[in-house]
């Protein structure tokens, strides 16, 4: 059978690879939202490398998503994807074994690198292989596979943290990945080489990579070491210079990363900026859950994990839902009703946030955010993908994916330096080692303040989200320009 030609049955073979590889991808990410506290204990890491354990692997993974986009077009999708599981593996493979933080921090960049040439290929490798008929089959079912891997992800981090021990946050990827790498291997045929390769826009990678490190620099070392501080300061220099030049690079050259006459179809841009306001909104709300209940009362891994089951318990229920009504009514009611889900779980965390707070309470709270996050997803990337042209939808889909990850980092490095700014230093350190219990009260109530500043920022981006998704106007299916 001539593979270039899509098939239903080999259309469901690729997904069977691309599955595994979104568990890897996703269960890693929320297994160590709620290990941190035992990698940061074993590392003796500080309260700034606690941080950029985290962001390291956003940062990267941000910037690559759209570069390998374009990588996979010259060198083809079915080599990279299998590279990604390769280099993703064998980090995951080495970083149980070290003991240096820096060390574990460079381990982290080659996930990073892994993961989006991973995420990269999944959806193009799915929509080249499935007919255009069963192409949304193929994807709903992936949409599925991420969100299971999302709710099992802190669970199996509490578990293996609190059982096995750290090293096993990062050893439980491998055999995902050989699995990925030996599967993928028989089940994706070659593919032919591309007769044209578009050039790389290399300065744009680089502006683009440089300024969105400036802001997180900033942003996560300010209430650290202080926003006068020299880091602090290159960190804004960095985002301040090089972000406009990358707007007028993208704007003159001939094969932008970013093509940002896109962002002149009204409806493509409302959605894509209430995508990356929603991702602020609800990215961290595991990780400062899984932190809340480790530190304030001394849970194990474990059981903090089954704290944060409500979140995407909320998403799986909302997701299909939101995708039945997306039939009867348009994408920008929808999304709005799903930031406004979202929203109220916030309220409840910013104004009912306390030491002896009910976990019902919480988990009504979280339940909401995502709920309200999967009643969003759905509708909003189809207005996303419904309203440019059809020639532009790989690129369109790495900016949004790029976009949402933006939300992501700043989210977590905002949210983090937001609880460790009102705490004094000494007690910096203890969000993430889970010491909080031992400290005065008085120290205690501070703490919950820089959680409750926390949900009060993703608040707002909730609510700037409900205005731009009201925004975006009617959505035209457009195929040409």
């Amino acid at each position: 059978m001539d593979r270039d030609i899509p098939s239903l049955r080999y259309g469901w073979l690729v997904f069977s690879v691309t599955s595994l590889g979104v568990m890897l991808v996703q269960l890693n990410i929320g297994s160590l939202y709620v290990a941190l506290p035992a990698v940061v204990a074993h590392f003796h890491a500080g309260p700034a490398a606690s941080i950029w354990i985290l962001l390291t692997y956003q940062l990267f993974n941000t910037v690559l998503i759209l570069l390998f986009g374009k990588f996979s077009d010259i060198f083809g999708r079915r080599q990279l994807y299998l590279a990604g599981f390769l280099v993703f593996t064998a980090a995951s493979l080495v970083i149980g074994f070290l003991d240096n933080v820096a060390s574990l921090l460079v381990l982290r960049v080659l996930q990073a690198a892994g993961g989006a040439l991973i995420i990269t290929n999944t959806t193009a490798l799915i929509t080249d292989a499935f007919p255009r008929e069963h192409l949304q089959s193929g994807l709903s079912m992936n949409v599925l596979v991420s969100s299971a891997a999302q709710l099992l992800g802190p669970i199996a981090g509490g578990l293996l943290a609190t059982l096995a021990g750290w090293q096993w946050v990062f050893w439980f990827n491998v055999p995902f990945g050989i699995a990925g790498i030996v599967w993928g291997m028989v089940a994706l045929a070659p593919q032919r080489k591309p007769s044209y390769r578009e050039p790389i826009d290399g300065w744009g990678n680089l502006f683009a990579f440089l300024s969105l490190s400036g802001i997180i620099l900033a942003v996560s070392e300010g209430g650290i070491v202080g926003w006068g501080a020299p880091v602090v300061l290159v960190g804004w220099a960095l985002a301040v210079v090089l972000g406009p030049i990358f707007i007028l690079h993208e704007r003159r050259t001939a094969h932008p990363m970013v093509d940002l006459a896109l962002f002149n179809i009204r409806p493509y841009a409302m959605a894509n900026v209430a995508a990356f306001l929603n991702a602020m909104a609800r990215s961290t709300v595991v990780l400062l859950v899984a932190l809340f209940y480790q530190s304030l009362y001394h849970l194990s891994p474990l059981q903090a994990s089954l704290r944060v089951i409500p979140v995407t318990v909320g998403m799986v229920i909302a997701a299909p839902l939101s995708g039945r009504l997306a039939r009867r009514y348009p994408a920008r009611i929808l999304s709005t009703a799903g930031l406004v889900a979202t929203m109220l779980g916030l309220i409840i965390l910013v104004f009912l946030l306390s030491l002896n707070i009910p976990f019902w309470l919480v988990g009504i709270a979280i339940f909401c955010t995502g709920f309200g996050s999967g009643f969003f997803l759905t509708p909003n990337t189809s207005s996303i993908m419904l309203s440019i042209p059809a020639s532009h939808r790989g690129m369109v889909n790495g900016i949004r994916s790029m976009l949402q990850n933006m939300g992501l980092v700043l989210s977590t490095a905002l949210s983090l330096t937001l609880i460790a700014n009102n705490l004094p230093p000494r007690l910096k350190n203890a969000m993430f080692l889970g010491t909080v219990t031992r400290i005065p009260l008085t120290d205690i109530a501070r703490f919950i303040d820089g959680y409750r500043y926390a949900f009060a920022a993703m608040g707002i981006a909730t609510v700037l989200g409900i205005f731009t998704s009201l925004m975006r106007g009617k959505v035209q299916s457009r195929s040409t320009f």
